[in-house]
C-alpha cells in the first residue's frame, strides 16, 4: 500500500474526540488501587456509565494477554472484547478505545471480526488503537519470535487496516487454488480508525503514514515537547499541514485538596484539581490533544475522583 491508500480516514467519533487546537479527556478502566488484582467489573461498568454520563470523551480498554509474578501489574484484566462489548451496552455517547490489542499475538482477521463487532454494537463509537506487546516472555507462549514482532507488527497492520476500511478487503495468509473470496460481516459504512498505540517497533514517520495518531506514555514535560516536536516533523514529512493526534496516557492521583501542588509519580502526577488544570493546559500547549487519565483510588472513591473531574477540569477542555 502507498502512503495514500493508508492514509487516516474520517471518522465521526474520531473527529469527535480529538480535535487539532484542543484537549479531550478519556479515562482508562479498570480503575483500582496499587497492587489489587481481583476487579468488581460490575463496578466499572458502573464507573463507565458515570464517565459517560459526565461528559469524559473516551473509555480506553487494555489488552493483557497473561499475567506473571514477574509482572508490575497483577490486575486480572477481562479479554478486551468482552469489555467493549459489554461497555457498547451500557454507555451511549463516550468512545471506546482499545489501548491496545496486542497486534502481534492475535491474528488480524480476529482483531478486524472484534472490531466491527464492537463499532457495530456501539453504533460507530469505536477507535481501533493497537500496539505490539512489550513482554518478550508472552512471545514465547504464544509461538511468536520477538525478534521479529516489527516486521510482523507491519504486516498484521496491513491485513487489518484493509479489513476495517470501506470497502472491506479480507487478505488472506494463503490463497490455494479454487479458494472462495471472503468478506467480512457486519458491513459498516465508515473505515473503523486505527490509532497507534506505542510504537509497535516502528519509526514515526510509518506511524505518521498509516495511523490517525500516536498515542503515548506520560513523560516530564520537556521530554514529551521534544517526542511532540518528532511527531510533528514526522506528519509534516508524510502529509505537509496535516492533522495527526497525539496523545498522553497520564496516571492521576486527585487530591482532595484543591490547591495541593502538583508533584511527580510513576507515569503521572499526584495533584489538586486545580493545578491539574493547569498541568493540561501546558501539555495542550505543548501539542498534546487528548489525554486518558489512569486515575488510583487508593486515598479516595473512584467515584469522588471522576464526579471532581468533571465538575471542575472538563468544562476548561470540553465545550
Amino acid at each position: 500500500m502507498t502512503a495514500i491508500e493508508n492514509a487516516p480516514a474520517s471518522s465521526s467519533i474520531a473527529n469527535a474526540v480529538f480535535a487539532q487546537d484542543r484537549l479531550s479527556i478519556g479515562m482508562t478502566l479498570p480503575i483500582t488501587r496499587d497492587n489489587q488484582s481481583t476487579v468488581d467489573f460490575n463496578e466499572q461498568i458502573a464507573l463507565a456509565r458515570l464517565a459517560d454520563q459526565l461528559g469524559f470523551r473516551a473509555l480506553w480498554i487494555r489488552d493483557v494477554p497473561l499475567n506473571s509474578i514477574d509482572y508490575p501489574d497483577p490486575v486480572g484484566h477481562l479479554d478486551p472484547w468482552v469489555l467493549l462489548g459489554a461497555l457498547a451496552s451500557n454507555t451511549e455517547r463516550i468512545a471506546l478505545i482499545s489501548g491496545a490489542i496486542v497486534l502481534t499475538l492475535r491474528h488480524p482477521l480476529h482483531v478486524a471480526k472484534g472490531a466491527t463487532s464492537v463499532d457495530t454494537l456501539s453504533k460507530g463509537r469505536f477507535i481501533l488503537g493497537v500496539g505490539s506487546g512489550d513482554r518478550p516472555p508472552e512471545y514465547a507462549a504464544f509461538g511468536r519470535d520477538p525478534d521479529e514482532r516489527r516486521e510482523l507488527y507491519r504486516q498484521h497492520w496491513e491485513t487489518l487496516a484493509a479489513a476495517v476500511a470501506v470497502p472491506s478487503r479480507v487478505i488472506p495468509d494463503q490463497a490455494p487454488e479454487g479458494a472462495p473470496e471472503f468478506y467480512l460481516l457486519p458491513r459498516h459504512n465508515i473505515s473503523i480508525p486505527m490509532l497507534a498505540v506505542g510504537s509497535g517497533g516502528q519509526s514515526v514517520d510509518w506511524i505518521a503514514r498509516h495511523s490517525l495518531g500516536w498515542m503515548t506514555y506520560h513523560r516530564e514535560p520537556q521530554a514529551q515537547r521534544g517526542r511532540y516536536s518528532m511527531w510533528r516533523a514526522a506528519v509534516d514529512r508524510a502529509a505537509s499541514g496535516a492533522f495527526r493526534v497525539f496523545g498522553v496516557a497520564m496516571r492521576l492521583d486527585l487530591s482532595d485538596d484543591a490547591d495541593e501542588p502538583a508533584t511527580d509519580i510513576s507515569l503521572g502526577y499526584r495533584t489538586g484539581r486545580r493545578a491539574l488544570v493547569t498541568l493540561l493546559h501546558e501539555m495542550r500547549e505543548s501539542g498534546t490533544h487528548h489525554v486518558t487519565l489512569n486515575i488510583t483510588s487508593e486515598r479516595r472513591p473512584a467515584r469522588d475522583i471522576i464526579d471532581e473531574v468533571a465538575a471542575h477540569v472538563l468544562p476548561a477542555f470540553h465545550r
